[in-house]
């Protein structure tokens, strides 16, 4: 689990255990530090986000719709993507962790109250991301994201045959359409369509009994339906009910197309953004059983399950800071600036106690992460012979 490089600036450590209670106390100090900061300076920056970002949407829903040419359309479509990408990232993933529920008048951005402007039903992501996600991450049994429908991510998901198409599965459906796949992955609705079969286990229903299906569509469904009808019929109707009726099609027409362009783009982001911090050759995955001993290892499996990569600050406002993942892992319910803020004090910790700290350029990281995907699509080696003993025993 722990890196065997060492330095001479490097503590020596009389035992396992007592490196990592001293990693659990100063992880534990960072956090205790850090929180005591939060407050109302966090709750006007998140205001002052999604002030900006509704400017953005007014910008590009207009440019889409009363744009003459192919440069003013752009330009609106990537101002609409910007009202997406930071209402997902910057602004809804911080608000539904709860990292403004301690703050006075937090309103809208407590956890209890917020609407995510992203097609994913909240609720049922809290359930499945907040608590067993970052429960304990990677770990099989537990993190129900160590596969994402037809796609695995870690070794822990025994292959199937399907895995042998989950590179081109993963670039051709799962990036373009990675809010809608996260919606059916946390309501259960990929259960009812792929789980159960070659011993795969369900991830979020107990069964496929009516109730259940009708418990995961219905939690998919409440959420797509308002969801793209807003997108895809409301907006565009507003929007051409100021013209004739020829030239009212037209912009009707281009405000769908600047719709899915923009959503395709906030996907497209999210799930290069969010793959990068999960997935990789050397990121730790945890067989079924794993349990912690302390807290101190619980802190290191998290650091060892995840990578961050390095991006300018703008870049990173719009990954919601989860670029900086590991720290995310550690401290999922502080803000994004103070994610931010701690980066460098975390990693001094994690070299200072021999944890392994990944980070790398969002391209590299990007092309190692697709690299895992594309090794995963094949069987290990223990998997072929497992395969091959099957065979010789059915024959």
């Amino acid at each position: 689990m722990y890196a065997t490089e060492t330095t001479s600036s490097e503590t020596t450590w009389a035992s396992e255990d007592e490196r990592l209670r001293s990693f659990g106390q100063a992880i534990d100090g960072i956090r205790r530090r850090t929180s005591a900061k939060v407050g109302q300076e966090d709750l006007r920056y998140i205001r002052t986000v999604d002030r900006l970002s509704r400017v953005a949407e007014f910008a590009g829903r207009t440019l889409i719709a009363v744009s003459p040419g192919p440069m003013l359309f752009t330009i609106g479509v990537v101002s609409l993507w910007a009202y997406k990408q930071l209402q997902a990232t910057e602004i809804g993933h911080a608000a539904l962790h709860g990292a403004y529920n301690r703050i006075d008048g937090a309103d809208k951005y407590h956890s209890r109250q917020h609407r995510w402007q992203i097609p994913i039903d909240e609720a049922s992501w809290i359930r499945g991301h907040n608590g067993r996600h970052h429960g304990l991450t990677n770990v099989a049994g537990h993190d129900a994201d160590i596969n994402f429908g037809p796609v695995r991510l870690t070794e822990q998901t025994p292959h199937r045959f399907v895995h042998y198409f989950q590179l081109p599965i993963t670039l051709l459906f799962v990036f373009p359409s990675f809010a809608a796949a996260m919606n059916l992955h946390f309501t259960g609705v990929s259960d009812v369509l792929a789980g159960d079969k070659n011993g795969r286990e369900f991830d979020f229903i107990e069964d496929r009994s009516p109730a259940s299906v009708r418990d995961a569509f219905g939690r998919a469904l409440r959420k797509f339906v308002p969801y793209y009808a807003k997108e895809y019929l409301l907006w565009p109707t507003l929007a051409s009910l100021a013209f004739g009726w020829w030239l009212g099609v037209l912009v009707f027409a281009k405000s769908v197309l600047g719709n899915l362009l923009s959503e395709l783009l906030r996907n497209v982001y999210s799930a290069a953004t969010i793959h990068c911090g999960h997935v990789g050759e050397q990121t730790r995955s945890y067989p079924a059983g794993t349990v912690p001993r302390c807290k101190g290892e619980r802190y290191a499996m998290q650091v060892e399950a995840t990578n961050n990569f390095e991006v300018p600050w703008l870049v990173s406002v719009f990954c919601g800071a989860l670029e900086r993942q590991i720290e995310h892992h550690l401290f999922p319910t502080l803000p994004t600036n103070r994610l931010r803020e701690i980066s460098p004090e975390v990693r001094a910790v994690c070299e200072a106690h021999g944890v392994e700290y990944r980070t790398n350029t969002w391209g590299r990281t990007l092309i190692q992460a697709l690299a895992q995907i594309g090794r995963l699509s094949r069987p290990l080696p223990h998997e072929r012979g497992q395969a091959s003993s099957f065979a010789q025993a059915s024959s």
